[in-house]
């Protein structure tokens, strides 16, 4: 397994050298400006106190507050948040968000623990780390394993410390508590958005494409019913179990039933064939959409994958070793701070909902959304055929660029910046 965090500095250093950056600039952006390390006892049910871990990153603040969910998982690591805290930069800086990047996590077997004991885990949390958290400073969301539940404990016990109804600390809550309509959909419509114009650009039509998605969870359910919308052929889905294959085209609503009644999509019937979360990646297919977990396509399979398109759902599910081999092979790969920047793009739609306690509707919301995906993805491709580089490479040069005026702008570098 690679380390996230040394990839995140590879991407960024990369594409901060093609940019001419000088080395002190480029350093700044190499490390987080801050990360919290945070013990806390937590009482269990059966009356036990047991400590916990966690960690919160804050990578650059040098445009706004700073930007990340919170996880849940028995093997968060600090390099792990690092590197998520750092790509959250960039993956704001992309669609044009006044945000920085941040990440935290809790070091806990979610599936182990009661739901009163996640409560108390929540808010213990949110106690350790509130000096260094609010609507002006750093705004949590939900990320593995926690959800709008748990985003409404950590809302309330930071509202509780502030002594003030204090909706803007967080997203990815419930409607009734302040979180945004079309919050659910945000990742997968942004993704599907991005899908749409590179397949234009690449004379795809729409219409009959075939897709197959690695990880059947919310992004990449919703992926596949906005893409069947499209008029796109889901051929193959995958979960952790394994992938089903069907030529002839899979109803993602019927592999969702299936999944929710059964734990996975490899029961739906008899016309499908099993297939591993390998093979799915390395069929003939125009689009391919990794919504599952990092490191999925590497130095050892990139050769055989034969989609025209990999739109990266999840977080680095390509390794940088790869990524040479796709872009050699002429595979158009949209990167995951662009690709799956609808989530954050909502939640920051959510938190000026909350400033300013004025919502919109569903249809406005993806409106707004459609139209910050669209000028990114047209942002990065053009830089892209520009400066002859792989959609990655581009998308951080159009990040990194716009962090640096910023930083230029306060005082923070001294250096003559103009792109």
């Amino acid at each position: 397994m690679h380390n996230p965090f040394e990839i995140a500095q590879y991407q960024v250093a990369h594409a901060a050298k093609l940019l001419g950056l000088d080395q002190h600039v480029t350093e700044i952006l190499l490390h987080p400006m801050r990360v919290l390390c945070v013990s806390f006892p937590v009482t269990m049910d059966d009356g036990t106190t047991r400590i916990f871990h966690g960690f919160r990153a804050q990578h650059n603040d040098a445009i706004g507050p700073t930007k990340g969910g919170i996880r849940f998982h028995p093997n968060v690591t600090m390099d792990e948040v690092k590197a998520l805290a750092m790509w959250m930069t960039f993956k704001c800086g992309v669609v044009g968000l006044p945000y920085g990047g941040a990440k935290g996590g809790v070091i806990c077997n979610p599936k182990e623990l009661s739901k009163g004991e996640l409560e108390r885990i929540s808010r213990g949390f949110i106690q350790a780390i509130a000096s260094i958290i609010g609507p002006e400073k750093d705004i949590p969301a939900p990320d593995v394993y926690t959800n709008a539940e748990v985003m409404g404990w950590m809302m309330d016990e930071f509202s509780r410390i502030r002594q003030a109804y204090t909706p803007g600390v967080i997203t990815g809550k419930h409607p009734i508590i302040g979180g945004s309509l079309g919050r659910d959909k945000a990742t997968a419509r942004g993704c599907v958005y991005t899908i749409r114009e590179a397949a234009a650009k690449l004379d795809i039509p729409m219409e009959g494409a075939t897709v197959a998605i690695q990880g059947f969870g919310n992004a990449g359910s919703f992926t596949a019913f906005l893409l069947k919308e499209l008029g796109c052929r889901i051929v193959a889905v995958s979960d952790s179990q394994g992938g089903i294959y069907n030529p002839d085209g899979i109803d993602p609503q019927e592999a969702l039933t299936v999944k929710q009644k059964t734990g996975s999509v490899i029961y739906l019937n008899d016309k499908t064939q099993r297939i591993s979360n390998n093979e799915l990646l390395e069929l003939e297919v125009d689009i391919l959409v990794p919504a599952a977990l990092e490191d999925q396509i590497n130095e050892e399979n990139a050769d055989r994958i034969k989609a025209k398109i990999v739109a990266e759902a999840a977080n680095g599910p390509t390794t940088p070793e790869a990524d040479k081999i796709l872009y050699e092979k002429g595979i158009h790969v949209i990167p995951d701070i662009l690709a799956n920047a609808g989530g954050v793009t909502v939640s920051y739609f959510e938190w000026v909902q909350n400033l300013a306690n004025y919502y919109w509707t569903e249809d406005e919301v993806n409106q707004k959304l459609e139209q910050k995906m669209v000028d990114a993805y047209h942002r990065v491709y053009n830089m892209h055929e520009a400066k002859g580089v792989d959609m990655r490479t581009a998308a951080y040069m159009v990040s990194i660029a716009r962090i640096v005026e910023a930083m230029a702008a306060r005082g923070w570098i001294k250096d003559n910046i103009s792109f």
